[in-house]
C-alpha cells in the first residue's frame, strides 16, 4: 500500500513539473473577431489585434499564422514585459466579392495550447462602395426585409403588428430559396 502511494505521489508531481501553460493564462487578446464592415475590392484592409500580457513573466508571441493566403499577418517580435501591450497585425487581400471569415492561429512561447483570432467582412465592389444610398426604413416591414440574413444563427420569430411570423425552416445548402416576410398593415 505504502508503494502504491508512493508511486501516485510521484506521479503527481512530475506531472505538475512538465505542465505547460495555458494561452488564457499568460495573454488577454482584448477582441477575438473584429468585423472589417463592408470593404472595397482589391484594398487590402488591416485589422489589429490588441494582446495584453496578464501573466507573471515576458510574453513572446511565437506566431500568427493566417490559414489561407487571403491573409497576411505581422506581430509583435519583441518581448512583451508583463502588463504591457503587444500587437497582432492581419491584412485581408479583398480579391473575392462577397462574405469572408479568415482565421489566424496564435502561439505564444511556453504554451501548449494555440490561440484562434479571426477577421470577417464584406468584399463589395468600388462602384457598390461610393454610390450605395442609405436608406432608412419608413415601415416595420421594410425594417425586417434589410436586415441581412446571418450565417450560423438561429431564427427568431418576428412579432409585427400584433402578428407573430414564425421563423423560416432551414433549407438544405443545396437548395438556394428566398424567404419573404410579410405582414398586415393597418388602415
Amino acid at each position: 500500500m505504502k508503494k502504491l502511494l508512493l508511486s501516485l505521489t510521484a506521479l503527481v508531481l512530475t506531472t505538475g513539473l512538465f505542465a505547460q501553460k495555458k494561452s488564457d493564462d499568460v495573454a488577454k487578446i482584448k477582441t477575438e473577431t473584429i468585423d472589417l464592415g463592408k470593404i472595397k475590392q482589391d484594398n487590402p484592409t488591416s485589422a489589429i489585434f490588441e494582446v495584453l500580457n496578464i501573466g507573471k513573466e515576458d510574453l513572446l508571441i511565437e506566431q500568427a499564422n493566417p490559414t489561407c493566403g487571403c491573409t497576411i499577418s505581422d506581430y509583435t517580435k519583441d518581448k512583451i514585459a508583463p502588463g504591457s501591450k503587444g500587437a497582432i497585425k492581419a491584412t485581408y487581400n479583398a480579391k473575392n466579392l462577397g462574405m469572408f471569415e479568415k482565421h489566424l492561429t496564435v502561439k505564444f512561447a511556453g504554451c501548449d495550447d494555440m490561440k484562434s483570432i479571426t477577421i470577417k467582412g464584406e468584399v463589395i465592389k468600388n462602384e457598390e462602395a461610393s454610390t450605395t444610398p442609405v436608406a432608412v426604413p419608413s415601415t416595420t416591414e421594410e425594417a425586417v426585409s434589410a436586415v441581412p440574413a446571418r450565417k450560423n444563427t438561429t431564427p427568431v420569430p418576428v412579432k409585427t403588428n400584433s402578428t407573430t411570423v414564425a421563423p423560416p425552416k432551414k433549407v438544405s445548402p443545396k437548395k438556394l430559396t428566398t424567404t419573404t416576410v410579410t405582414a398586415p398593415v393597418k388602415p
